[in-house]
């Protein structure tokens, strides 16, 4: 069995195209685990009683995008950390390390660099600016039809890049762990999001996203105990052990090959710092608070979740070098040097059974499938309501749709991404994905971040500069991405990509920047002086939240 067997989300995720060189292999169907499969239904069971209960107190549009703006800090904090601690973070990290050593650890720090720039430039004045869609903000004073026609294409663009990889590891991985069979698989995970998303909303989404991030950091913390117990609690030893048991030795704690060209690491680190600032559903995660304040509460509590689970991470990793990588029963035919069983992204999961048995391996595996069903929900409820709020009640309708046509449009929406998300699911099973991550993150940096910050902080800002560099931003990461590596040869089959480097974001996002300053400075129509002018008011309630609970109210 091909180490690229049973490719899941992890490793679309988290593996560099240059990596993936090959197709995906599609995973064999395994044996049934009962364990994993009971206690699949009873998170089922559990998160449909949590959506009965939320569509019961989902009255209007604000409760449905944004649970009332009525969750507390610290719960949303626990949800931001549920929406962006996917399976990739469990699975594709340790993962990475378990092969990587070094390597990994740089990857995970690269996905955490970017919340200290949401916690204290972004957090508070998306909150007091905005009420359903990051696009309210970008629109604050700029030409509304324009700008959210923009915002919400570029959100679309995001949602569904992401949604994809989602459907394609969900059905590999519930493939995988549940045997089922990867339609089957696709079409369960498609299912139980529009149920979340379409009766339950954004509080129902919620409360699975705390649900999952809760299960997998106290499964996360389990395993890493139960592994650390057999190295008397002594990183040293652990870290020695490691060093003895890897092909590598004592390289394995030094920079290696994904660090080899500066460029392309950079271009990487930057899309994953910035593309964060620029995701839909975290940026949405804002509107459900009631104030500013618990806004940086809601970051600085996500912070610190992601942050200890990725320590937890990384344990898992180097203690799955000794303990996994050194018994034969977890490789195929016993040969330590083949292939492990499952695939090279099941490296936790053979740890949860090396040192917790069926019974805990059951646990992780219907976490690893709430995981993917958590982050699912929210991206189906990002890019509904860019549809809704964003292109039908304001651009089409002008402000004038009501509430029950608003919320109709949601659903229907909400079904069409669902319809569409398991059919390119489906539809990509067999091939390298592995670009839409890169594609994913490279448009959230070039595309919606450039123009949010900009509108937050730039009085020069004016509509055409807005539209030319989002446009270009956009453009430009897509035909890098073309362009790649992982698409122009890996992909289409051509004998050397145009464009050398895995990731467009050290070329695409600087473009969109440089592109939004020249041409709103050469802007000097009357629409841009009164959009210049609009700033100190916009500056005013994003410092202050004057304004902000009246905006949420209506």
């Amino acid at each position: 069995m091909s180490p690229l067997r049973a490719l899941g989300l992890a490793g679309l995720c988290l593996f560099s195209a240059s990596t993936l060189a090959a197709p995906v292999i599609v995973a064999e169907k395994q044996p049934l685990n009962l364990h994993a499969i009971g206690m699949f239904f009873v998170f089922v069971l559990g998160t449909l009683a949590i959506t009965w209960w939320a569509s019961r107190q989902t009255r209007s549009t604000a409760d449905f995008y944004t649970a009332g703006g009525g969750i507390s800090g610290f719960q949303n904090g626990l949800a931001i950390a549920g929406d962006y601690m996917s399976a990739a973070t469990l699975l594709g990290l340790s993962s990475l390390i378990f092969a990587k050593g070094y390597d990994g650890f740089i990857y995970t720090v690269a996905f955490f660099v970017g919340w200290p720039l949401i916690t204290f430039l972004m957090a508070e004045r998306l909150r007091n600016l905005g009420r359903f869609t990051f696009a309210d903000i970008v629109s604050y004073r700029l030409d509304q039809t324009r700008i959210r026609t923009f915002a919400a294409f570029g959100s679309l663009t995001v949602v569904c890049c992401y949604l994809v990889v989602q459907m394609v590891g969900a059905g590999q991985l519930i493939k995988l762990l549940f045997g089922l069979d990867y339609p089957v698989a696709v079409l369960v995970v498609g299912a139980l999001m529009l149920v979340y998303v379409i009766f339950g909303g954004m509080l129902a989404t919620t409360w699975v996203q705390i649900i999952k991030a809760v299960l997998l950091l106290a499964g996360g913390t389990t395993l890493a105990l139960l592994a650390m117990a057999q190295f008397g609690f002594s990183y040293e030893t652990l870290a020695a052990r490691a060093i003895d048991s890897h092909a590598i030795g004592k390289a394995i704690m030094g920079p290696g090959s994904m660090l080899a060209d500066p460029l392309n690491a950079a271009s990487m680190s930057l899309g994953l710092a910035f593309g964060i600032a620029g995701l839909p559903h975290i940026l949405m995660r804002f509107f459900t608070v009631p104030n500013a304040k618990e806004a940086r509460k809601s970051v600085f509590y996500a912070t610190g979740f992601i942050g200890f689970f990725f320590l937890v991470v990384i344990t898992l990793g180097f203690s799955a070098i000794v303990i996994v990588g050194t018994d034969p029963q977890y490789f195929v035919g016993g040969d330590l040097k083949g292939a492990l069983i499952g695939g090279g992204n099941m490296v936790a999961m053979h740890l949860a059974k090396a040192v917790g048995g069926n019974l805990f391996l059951g646990f992780l595996s219907a976490t690893a499938f709430a995981t993917i069903l958590a982050v699912v929900s929210g991206l189906a409820l990002a890019g509904a309501s860019a549809i809704s709020h964003d292109l039908y009640a304001t651009v089409f309708k002008k402000g004038q749709a009501s509430e029950k046509d608003e919320m109709r449009v949601t659903r229907i929406a909400t079904i069409g991404l669902g319809l569409v998300a398991i059919g390119l699911g489906i539809l990509f099973e067999k091939q390298n994905v592995a670009f839409l991550v890169g594609l994913t993150f490279g448009v959230a940096a070039s595309t919606n971040f450039p123009v949010l910050i900009m509108a937050m902080y730039w009085k020069g800002l004016t509509t055409r500069g807005a539209l030319c560099g989002g446009c270009a931003g956009l453009v430009s990461a897509l035909l890098l991405v073309i362009l790649s590596p992982a698409v122009w040869v890996t992909v289409l089959g051509n004998a050397k990509a145009i464009f050398p480097y895995d990731h467009p974001a050290l070329f695409s996002m600087p473009l969109a920047f440089l592109v939004i300053v020249v041409v709103s400075k050469l802007d000097r129509s009357a629409r841009a002086e009164q959009e210049r002018a609009a700033f100190d008011d916009q500056f005013v309630r994003a410092q202050t939240g004057l304004g902000a609970a009246a905006a949420s109210a209506h």
